[in-house]
């Protein structure tokens, strides 16, 4: 019962550590301008196919043809 008891506590208390930390980074990137989360907040209330990307997306065919180039 002793180590249940340790066992759950260890658990919560990493579930606590790992939660805490990926909504302070969010926070983070949010304050330093690398990502705007309000505008993920609002793709819930607009989500039609002809909706503009939120971010620009890499042109991943112009860095294909560049590696088989090398």
């Amino acid at each position: 019962m002793t180590i249940q008891g340790y066992a759950k506590f260890i658990l919560l208390t990493i579930v606590f550590i790992i939660f805490y930390s990926y909504a302070y980074s969010i926070y983070k990137r949010d304050k330093k301008g690398e990502r705007d989360f309000e505008k993920y907040s609002s793709l819930v209330l607009d989500d039609n196919i002809e909706s503009k990307p939120l971010e620009k997306r890499k042109d991943i065919d112009k860095e294909d043809k560049t590696n088989k180039d090398n």
